[in-house]
C-alpha cells in the first residue's frame, strides 16, 4: 500500500508542476506526448520514472484520459521536452 501512495503523491507532483489545464478545443495531451512530458520531468528531477503500466494507472485513477483530458504542457519539463522532441531547435 505504501508504494501506491508513492506512486499517487510521484504522479500528483508531476501533474501540478508539468501540466496546466486548457480550454476544451481537442488540443489535448496525445499518450505519446503525456509520457514523453513525463521522462522530461522525471530526468529534470532525478526521479526514477515508473513502469509504463504503472503510469497509465496511476493517470487512470487520476481520471486523466490521453486526448481528452484538456491538459497542456507547462514549465521546465515542457522546454525539455519541446527541445528533445525537435533537435533542430538545439
Amino acid at each position: 500500500m505504501a508504494a501506491s501512495l508513492t506512486a499517487s503523491a510521484h504522479i500528483d507532483r508531476f501533474l501540478a508542476e508539468a501540466t496546466t489545464e486548457g480550454t476544451d478545443d481537442g488540443n489535448s495531451l496525445r499518450k505519446d506526448q503525456l509520457y514523453g512530458l513525463y521522462i522530461s520531468w522525471c530526468l529534470l528531477h532525478n526521479a526514477a520514472p515508473h513502469p509504463v503500466a504503472e503510469f497509465w494507472a496511476a493517470l487512470k485513477a487520476h481520471r486523466v484520459k490521453p486526448g481528452r483530458s484538456r491538459l497542456r504542457m507547462a514549465g521546465p519539463a515542457a522546454t525539455d521536452y519541446i527541445l528533445a522532441s525537435y533537435p533542430a531547435l538545439n
